[in-house]
């Protein structure tokens, strides 16, 4: 079993990696007003490489850069890059609601796949309660209903290759620091980025503010991606994965903060389950930790 504290580090990972992915994906959308996706994500994979060098660098980890070319570290952010491309192009073409409430299907697959693949026990009150938790997602998202289209195929593929990639991301051998593991993940989604936008989009050339937005960006989802591999580095998945909904959470906080856009009722009881939720999970893990001590 994992120990309690690594599972609680790796909860205030997930967190904070959550938060810092909704401001990346707020000042990404804020950068789409003018300029093509993914000419978009090229730029901000720039931005990323921009402030992953330094971090590389600080953390003593240039020594360990062939680490990202390792198997399984490239199959991680193969399998990152098409998530990106899929979500890119879903977001294009349908309500962020609508993305984001398919989204949440991802932590229980990731649950059930490393349950599967991996033999890690989840029980049936922790999957109850992560039950809860997407319950709360899809009221907070409140999707439109417009109907499945070739799009939200996209969206869904998006959120089974998130999945997928977590659960690759358990097998990233130990020596492979998790800086590392991110700048790889930047490198192939910019690689991949740019091969679209040369393919498939007209360069636009990007005002001053949309070079911000990227520069921005790409600083947010350097610590994003470290955060949420060291996450379930650092705690068991079934501890982990529950958190993810807090996405949502941070969601909302930025459509207020930025758009101005308040949750209405539904969205509040819908952030009380998800807290709620995850909150549960937690002691639960206590509970049965103390029970394993006087056992």
């Amino acid at each position: 079993m994992t120990p309690p504290a690594s599972n609680l580090r790796g909860i205030a990972l997930m967190v904070l990696a959550t938060g810092v992915f909704v401001i990346n994906d707020t000042l990404l959308k804020l950068a789409t007003d003018g300029l093509p996706p993914m000419q978009v994500l090229f730029l901000r994979g720039l931005a990323a490489t921009f402030w992953g060098v330094p971090l590389i660098l600080f953390t003593g980890n240039l020594r360990n850069l062939k680490g990202a070319f390792d198997r399984i570290v490239l199959f991680r952010n193969v399998t990152e890059l098409f998530a990106v491309l899929c979500f890119i192009v879903a977001l294009a073409n349908m309500p962020i609601a609508d993305i984001t409430a398919i989204g949440q299907i991802a932590p229980m697959v990731l649950l059930l796949g490393v349950s599967l693949i991996y033999g890690e026990k989840i029980g049936l009150l922790r999957m109850g309660l992560i039950a809860l938790g997407f319950v709360g997602a899809i009221l907070v998202a409140q999707p439109s209903g417009e109907g499945f289209s070739i799009y939200a195929i996209l969206a869904f593929f998006a959120a089974l290759l998130t999945a997928a990639r977590d659960i690759i991301g358990r097998k990233v051998p130990a020596y492979v620091p998790g800086p590392v593991v991110a700048f790889g993940t930047i490198l192939v989604v910019m690689a991949g980025a740019g091969i679209a936008t040369f393919f498939f989009e007209p360069w636009v050339a990007p005002a001053p503010h949309h070079l911000m937005f990227v520069a921005g960006s790409g600083f947010f989802l350097t610590i994003g991606h470290v955060a949420i591999f060291l996450a379930y580095r650092q705690g068991s998945t079934a501890s982990v994965a529950p958190f993810y909904y807090t996405f949502t959470v941070w969601a909302v906080i930025s459509g207020v903060v930025v758009f101005s856009e308040w949750p209405n009722l539904i969205a509040s009881i819908g952030i009380v389950l998800v807290v709620g939720s995850g909150l549960a999970v937690v002691l639960l893990d206590e509970r049965r930790r103390r029970l394993l001590i006087t056992a």
